[in-house]
Formats: structure tokens, sequence, C-alpha cells
């Protein structure tokens, strides 16, 4: 292999400008991101509102239904993981290794692991909003659909979808939601005090 053969290296061995250029634009992207990990509210909020302009723009251009149906499909997929154990309790059944829930009141209470942890839903639907978004700007992708159809394709897939979930979701009795710790309380203090 001759000098400058490897990926991003000019002929004098030093990075390219253009490697140099996508390394550290891929490094400011990543500082926003870990920046942006705290805040759950406000990144779902801007989530939101990017869709709500995603849908004021697809209302306004009365097209590019098949792609706003293919986000649709993206986005549910993304919620089922969300919703899903890391581990699939059905294909722990007949094993005993690797963690598992817990199925009987005695038994060790292990925290629910998703598939899809929030962070990389959050990222993967804005990613997703963002794609769609870009695809409106070109008209290979208004594929002439009747809209209805879609619709209630789409309604159909998720109560189906949701359906199958929730049964699993009883069956290992499991729930993927917590609302924080546990607080106990400990015995009331009166709030008196003896003098010595």
């Amino acid at each position: 292999m001759s000098e400058g053969d490897s990926i991003g290296e000019s002929v004098h061995g030093k990075p390219s400008v253009i490697y140099r250029f996508f390394t550290r634009l891929g490094q400011i992207y990543q500082s926003w991101l870990d920046k942006s990990t705290p805040y759950t509210a406000v990144r779902w909020i801007v989530t939101l509102g990017l869709s709500f302009i995603y849908m004021i723009r697809v209302y306004l251009l009365q097209g590019w239904y098949i792609v706003t149906y293919a986000l649709g499909i993206y986005h549910l997929n993304l919620f089922i993981a969300f919703l899903s154990p890391k581990v699939d309790p059905s294909l722990m059944e007949d094993s005993d290794d690797g963690p598992s829930l817990p199925t009987r009141q005695n038994e060790e209470f292990r925290p629910f692991i998703r598939r899809l942890p929030e962070f990389k839903f959050w990222h993967s639907a804005t990613k997703g909003i963002l794609v769609a978004m870009a695809c409106t700007f070109f008209e290979a992708f208004n594929v002439p659909v009747f809209w209805p159809i879609l619709v209630m394709y789409f309604i159909m897939l998720f109560c189906i979808t949701m359906k199958r979930q929730i049964k699993h979701m009883i069956k290992y009795r499991y729930i993927p939601f917590t609302h924080g710790k546990r607080k106990y309380k400990g015995k009331e203090d009166v709030g008196k005090t003896f003098a010595s």
C-alpha cells in the first residue's frame, strides 16, 4: 500500500481538508446531542413541533401521502421497540441463562430494560421527520395515492400491532412505564424534642 491510500489521508500523510471538516462536523453534532440528553421534555416538544410543521406542509401541498405513511410505519416500529423488553421473555422461557422478568411475587425484582432506549427513540424519530421533510422537496416522492385507504390501513395496522404488544405485556407481566422510584414512608416525626 502506498502513501495516501488510507481513507481520509492526503498524499503527504495528513488528513485531507474534507475529512477534517466532516470529522469536526460530527464532533459538533455529537456535542449538541450530549448537551440535549438531560432535557427530555424539551427534546420531545421540539420533535412534536417538527412533526406539526411537517403535517402542515403535507396538508398545504396536498401530496406526499406515501412519504407520510412510511414515516408513520417507521414511528410505529420505533414505538414497538420502545415498549418491548431488551430480552424477550418468550425466548427466555425455557433457558435459565440471562435476565428474565419476574412472573411470581416472590421472585427477585429486575428493572425493565427497553430494547430501544428513550434517547435513541427520540433521535431516530426526529431524524425520520427531517428525512420525510426533505422528501417533500422532491416531486419524485409525490406518488399519487388515494390517501383515505392509507389512513385506514395504518389504523388497522396500529390496532393489530398494539393488541399483540398488549397481549405480550399481559402474558409476561411487565409494564414498560414507571414513574420514578417507589417511596417508602417512615415513622412520622411529631416535632417534639427532649430537653435534658
